[in-house]
């Protein structure tokens, strides 16, 4: 059986590789996000700029969600930075999404750097009662995918 330690780290490694399917943009980052349910299994997954020249990563995902599933309330969902607690494109930032979901658990791989907004999204999933967990070792896997940002 696998440590807990491994399952997040191989399904932000699958968030990291959403990532990469982003369109390259100059105004935000290129994220992916991966929900799983309480037995590890894929609920959905989404990246930034999937369905939308604005929509992140965990938004796209939640979206492929049902908000009455079940699963959700012993979901994890992976992202590859930091949900966002501030946006200037939607009036609901990530943190404040994935509280409305009901999803207990968050793992992240890098830190949202204040390069667009300075966001305190794992503070806010934090206080609001929320697991949070980054993985800083996955950070340069997720910051090179935003080579053209940085």
């Amino acid at each position: 059986m696998l440590s807990q330690a491994a399952v997040d780290r191989h399904w932000l490694e699958a968030a990291i590789d959403e990532a990469r399917r982003c369109p390259p943009s100059r105004a935000a980052f290129s994220v992916g996000a991966v929900i799983v349910d309480a037995a590890g299994r894929e609920i959905s997954r989404g990246y930034s700029r999937e369905s939308d020249p604005v929509v992140h990563a965990e938004e796209s995902a939640l979206a492929k969600v049902d908000p009455a599933d079940p699963r959700l309330a012993g979901a994890t969902i992976y992202s590859s930075l930091e949900p966002c607690s501030v946006r200037r494109s939607r009036p609901a930032s990530c943190a404040a999404l994935i509280r409305a979901a009901g999803i207990p658990r968050v793992v992240y791989a890098w830190r949202e750097p204040v390069l667009f907004v300075d966001g305190e999204g794992a503070e806010e999933l934090d206080v609001a009662g929320v697991e949070v967990v980054q993985v800083p070792d996955l950070e340069p896997a997720a910051r090179a995918v935003n080579a053209h940002l940085l």
